[in-house]
């Protein structure tokens, strides 16, 4: 999930994030990390990862305030879901 920023589109931040963590970190953070957010600053490879995506997101703001950053949830293709489907068995 792309952070707006003013000097990428969403398209680019998707497109850069992603193929880091494609090509670059998946392997490194997987093990021990899964459902964990990760968010990457897409000008450095620098990345967090906490359960809470808040306090990834604060510590990457902290080091770059500027910084252009995408978020995944480890070993997700989103990182939310949305509606309730899924949530209470079916009967």
């Amino acid at each position: 999930m792309p952070m707006p920023h003013p000097r990428y589109s969403n398209h680019e931040i998707a497109q850069r994030g992603r193929q880091l963590y494609d090509e670059y970190l998946r392997a490194q953070v997987t093990e021990g990390n899964l459902g964990k957010f990760l968010v990457i600053d897409i000008e450095t490879g620098e990345h967090e990862i906490d359960q809470e995506e808040l306090a990834a997101l604060q510590r990457a703001k902290a080091k770059h305030p500027e910084a252009a950053l995408y978020m995944v949830r480890i070993g997700s293709r989103t990182a939310y879901q949305l509606g309730g489907a899924g949530l209470e068995p079916r009967v």
